[in-house]
């Protein structure tokens, strides 16, 4: 086993405190289903902040930033662009203050202060692209959790302890199998309460980690060694209309793998990412954990904290670590033979970062960072199980079948729910060829079909539930019918025609329809106070409560977005350059950095306390708090 004995005993303890931190919120989480699923509204933003960090430092991606970071250097910086990662700069600006005046438990729930009762409320009430979302994110988490732990753990030495024949191939599953199930445990246990505890532990953990390995790398390759090894371009963000990162007179076999993926032509993709980010971020959040810990938050402005504090826990340990094993990666491919030994196990570049911990992090803490991204994994796991229950026991169960459950029956219904959609998404993963094929999917297929809906049910008044509805499902569909006909490099460029599919289907069953009635709208508009189409609205709002002003921010808030997604991008690229010593890139990116965060101040953040304060002030003088 290429672990030693310390490694394994620090492994074993971590899974044994998460686990006993399940057990011991047990009894608090099952006070109620707003417990349950919220933690009863009572955590600080900062702690959740800490723990939607802790769900987005997941193990498969970290497995791919690696790989990014050797492979396109500094232009990795625009790859995460595809999920977009400034979906949270949309989010602290002002999506999370909409979100969270909503007061409500699940994504569906929210569906019903929009859309009110009638019929096409109850359509838009279907969940199959929460649950769709759930299960790939699952399977993509059960895959690379599988490829990871197979590398630590060789077979030949764990099947002498297994009483069952498993075929090569299925050793990955086999180890997912187990790691989900302990996963499972905890958060059927302790709810969301159990799951923010963990990720507090967890983040700690991944932080020591990745300033440890980012010093061993710093430590291990010099600047020279960098600039003698990777190709012309590879240490600037910038980039024309192509790539320009040439690896084939060093390594052919990163040259084709590079060739199957959609970044070639660079400057097509950024800005293909760019389109669909916006449109996906103006969507507002997945029904994921995301918009769990949005609605789990004390108040709108907590929420937009919390959204807000993501980038800043997240980002820079983060790629302390990711640019700390690049610089591995260059060690170990240029004095180690690398490649050799990777073709010589016939494995891929996703599992860069398992070799390079076997071979270069010192005993003790080769346990500590796998106890680490063990957590990142169990995190994201923990925190997607925890949103699948909320819908169905929530929007289905109680809605359909039992209206009248006690919360210890809502409780175990909700622990059913959790293994089923467990137990689905494993299956689903004995179907995937790699990460990157769902990964693709999900982001570029799935999440494009779920764009329009989204954005027209902020933004149009006379959007209806059965636009929402026919919306959704002509882009699932799509999304679904794409999967199995567009090569998964392709899907980001089919973007448009699933876009446009989606859009038809909404407008066309917005008008098979009457508007949602004008006291469901009235309602809505005065509670969460959107920007957009919302004149009819706003104006009857308006003449029965004169004291409700017009939300006529768009313009400011779409300034502190792209003041954002800059400050953002420096949080980012500032640990970047910081571990391979580019003294004028990193202070650069200092003073803007500096900047922003000084205009967001004043543009961003005062306006954010003041309009907090009005908006609770109006609300108790018109009854709605």
């Amino acid at each position: 086993m290429k672990l030693h004995i310390v490694d394994i005993l620090i492994i074993c303890a971590y899974l044994m405190v998460i686990v006993a931190i399940g057990l011991f919120l047990k009894k608090k989480a099952a006070k109620n289903m707003d417990s349950y699923f919220l933690g009863g509204k009572s955590l600080p933003f900062y702690m959740l902040g800490l723990s939607n960090a802790s769900g987005m430092f997941d193990i498969t991606g970290t497995m791919l930033m690696v790989y990014w970071a050797f492979a396109y250097g500094f232009k990795s910086l625009w790859i995460p662009w595809l999920w977009p990662v400034f979906n949270q700069i949309f989010l602290m600006v002002y999506l999370s203050v909409w979100l969270r005046r909503s007061n409500v438990l699940t994504g569906a729930e929210w569906i019903k202060t929009r859309f009110g009762q009638g019929r096409g409320a109850t359509l838009s009430h279907t969940i199959v692209f929460a649950l769709l979302s759930v299960l790939g994110f699952l399977s993509y988490g059960f895959i690379g959790i599988g490829k990871f732990m197979e590398i630590f753990f060789p077979w030949e030495v764990v099947s002498q302890y297994v009483p069952w024949d498993i075929p090569v191939q299925y050793v990955p599953h086999f180890y997912g199998i187990f790691f989900t199930a302990i996963a499972t445990f905890y958060v059927m246990l302790g709810g969301m309460l159990s799951i923010v505890w963990t990720d507090v532990v967890q983040f700690l953990i991944m932080t020591v980690a990745g300033v440890v390995i980012a010093i061993i790398g710093m430590n291990m390759v010099a600047p020279e060694m960098i600039r003698e090894f990777v190709p012309a371009g590879w240490e600037s963000p910038f980039f024309g209309w192509t790539l320009d990162i040439d690896w084939s007179e060093r390594m052919s076999l990163l040259t084709e793998r590079m060739a199957d993926e959609p970044y070639s032509l660079m400057g097509v993709f950024v800005m293909m990412a760019l389109l669909k980010g916006i449109f996906m971020s103006m969507a507002g959040p997945a029904p994921n954990y995301d918009m769990q810990k949005i609605l789990s938050c004390k108040s709108p402005k907590e929420a937009a904290l919390m959204s807000g504090s993501v980038s800043v826990i997240l980002l820079i340990p983060r790629y302390l670590m990711i640019m700390g094993f690049a610089l591995l990666a260059i060690y170990f491919f240029k004095v180690d033979g690398g490649l050799e030994q990777m073709t010589a196990v016939h494995t891929d570049f996703e599992t860069i970062l398992p070799h390079l911990i076997t071979k270069y992090v010192p005993v003790g803490l080769a346990g500590l960072l796998l106890a680490g991204l063990l957590s990142a994994f169990m995190s994201t796991f923990a925190s997607t199980v925890n949103a699948a229950p909320a819908y169905v026991v929530n929007d289905i169960y109680l809605k359909y079948i039992n209206p009248r459950a006690s919360v210890r029956t809502q409780i175990r219904a909700s622990y059913l729910v959790s293994v089923l959609v467990v137990v689905i998404s494993t299956v689903m993963g004995f179907f995937l060829k790699d990460i990157n094929e769902i990964f693709q999917w999900i982001v570029g297929a799935l999440f494009g079909g779920y764009i329009a809906a989204n954005v027209l049910k902020w933004h149009w008044w006379r959007f209806n539930g059965e636009g929402y509805f026919w919306g959704m499902t002509s882009g699932v569909v799509a999304a679904i019918v794409m999967k199995f006909t567009v090569p998964d490099s392709l899907v980001l460029y089919f973007f448009p025609v699933l876009f446009g599919i989606s859009l038809v289907g909404c407008i066309v069953g917005t008008y098979s329809a009457p508007p949602a009635d004008e006291e469901t709208l009235v309602n809505f508009y005065i509670r969460v106070r959107p920007w957009g189409w919302w004149k009819p609205v706003a104006a009857k709002a308006v003449a029965r409560y004169p004291q409700v002003t017009r939300n006529r921010h768009f313009k400011r808030d779409m300034f502190n977005v792209a003041i954002g997604i800059v400050w953002q991008c420096c949080l980012t690229i500032v640990p970047m350059y910081l571990v391979v010593r580019g003294t004028g890139g990193l202070i650069a990116s200092v003073l803007l950095l500096v900047v922003t965060t000084v205009v967001l101040k004043y543009t961003w953040y005062r306006p954010l306390c003041r309009e907090e304060k009005e908006y609770d002030e109006l609300m108790k003088r018109i009854g709605m708090d």
